[in-house]
């Protein structure tokens, strides 16, 4: 039994107060001073109990859809360079037999031999993918190092330390080239180059998007500039807005009021605007959602334009892992799936080029909107709570085995700080609350 779990026994049966109230004890951050605070009347209030049924949320479909998403990935990326991949998937193609990716020479995923949702059972594990496993190390991090801010120089022995040295260590171009960085003993931000793994740092700042930005601000940097840069803090903000939506709204209305509020942050002369604002109108248009797809596909990659000019540059799989694409592809899986957890992951997987990456971010977002309670609702059905970081990572404790409760309780803990110290904002731990004062 954990020294918590045993605290919360102990005040249980010795001192007779009640099961919610030694659990709001047992929940307190062991490394935080509790300051007493005065609510004020403008200050948000957010209920920490029902914020971590949201996180275990967030974890729960983030995996089912990072897990979906890594079936196509990779098998769709156009007809351009020297690797051409035929027609793009339709919504035809959902429950049929998955084609090989670029790397597959034509065998399907061994994840599912057809296209369709991918579930750890109850009494099995979810894997970490790299969709997954930095946003994991970085809430670790944030804890070991009892910061709301990580240094450089706390990222890069972060990632010495829990990313595999030589083997398989499942990293892809930005996050690939940030590593050897630090090998040769650059520190971040000098490292950056996207793959985007800090959208958690918006669920961190909870209805602060300004908060949340300048702590991922680092985080980003380790692997991003500019325009990916842009793009990751727009999914930053988005997380973080999530916890002051309307809830009486349909989810697909907040998500949309959500998605304009972040876009107002985006340079307006950049590509990722331009990008966001075309897949909008597209969807306003009322196409179905694969011929805007092909209308990314024929603006960006093939013509270039808004100053997209990836094509030219004769990378690898003509860039199809580079953030402008796939940002542009996960604005159509956002707006067509308008806000149905199910639907969205199954656009983003059928989108084409690296399907996981928007599934995995939509999947958490929606799934942190939801509740874990709501992701098992729309899939009638449970799943395992149980996370295994050593798939892809290393040097965790009880041999990488994790919960999304446990992880969302690490959440609660690191927010407990940031609201404290960084927002000048209080908790309450009677009533289990939060209080936020608004920029």
């Amino acid at each position: 039994m954990t020294a918590t779990r045993f605290l919360l026994f102990s005040l249980i049966f010795c001192s007779c107060i009640s099961l919610s109230q030694a659990q709001q004890l047992a929940d307190k951050n062991p490394n935080l001073n509790y300051q007493v605070y005065s609510p004020k009347a403008t200050d948000l209030k957010i209920d920490r109990a029902a914020y971590a049924e949201k996180l275990q949320g967030f974890w729960l479909a983030t995996c089912i859809a990072n897990w979906t998403g890594l079936v196509t990935e990779m098998d769709k990326i156009g007809n351009l360079g020297e690797i051409k991949t035929g027609p793009f998937y339709t919504r035809a193609d959902w429950g049929q037999p998955d084609q090989g990716s670029i790397w597959a020479a034509g065998i399907p995923s061994n994840l599912s031999p057809t296209i369709d949702f991918v579930f750890a059972d109850e009494d099995t594990l979810w894997g970490s993918d790299d969709d997954t496993d930095i946003e994991y190390i970085y809430q670790e991090l944030l804890l070991k190092n009892q910061t709301s801010f990580l240094t450089g120089e706390q990222i890069r022995e972060g990632w010495m330390k829990h990313i595999k040295a030589e083997e398989e260590n499942y990293l892809w171009v930005s996050n690939q080239k940030a590593l050897d960085l630090m090998k040769s003993g650059l520190v971040p931000p000098a490292t950056g180059d996207s793959q985007l793994t800090t959208e958690i740092f918006g669920l961190y700042a909870p209805g602060r998007p300004d908060m949340a930005v300048k702590m991922a601000t680092l985080p980003i940097q380790t692997t991003a500039r500019e325009e990916s840069e842009w793009i990751s803090a727009f999914y930053v903000r988005l997380f973080s807005l999530a916890s002051t939506t309307d809830t009486s709204l349909p989810i697909k209305q907040q998500l949309f009021q959500m998605s304009e509020q972040a876009a107002l942050e985006l340079p307006t002369t950049s590509y990722p605007s331009a990008m966001y604002r075309y897949v909008k109108d597209l969807y306003a248009s009322g196409i179905p959602w694969e011929q805007a797809r092909d209308s990314v596909y024929q603006r960006y990659q093939v013509e270039q334009l808004d100053g997209y000019d990836i094509s030219s540059r004769n990378m690898y799989c003509n860039g199809c892992f580079a953030a402008g694409i796939n940002f542009a592809s996960s604005l159509v899986s956002l707006f067509y799936g308008e806000g149905d957890l199910k639907e969205t992951i199954k656009i983003g997987a059928l989108a084409g080029w690296d399907s996981d990456n928007p599934t995995a971010t939509w999947g958490g977002l929606i799934g942190f909107m939801l509740g874990k309670e709501g992701v098992e609702k729309a899939f009638a059905r449970k799943f395992s709570d149980k996370f295994h970081i050593h798939r892809t990572r290393v040097g965790f404790p009880n041999e990488g085995i994790d919960t999304f409760d446990a992880m969302a309780q690490k959440g609660l803990w690191i927010i407990d700080r940031v609201v404290q110290e960084e927002l000048k904002g209080g908790i309450d731990l009677r009533s289990n609350s939060w209080y936020i004062p608004k920029k």
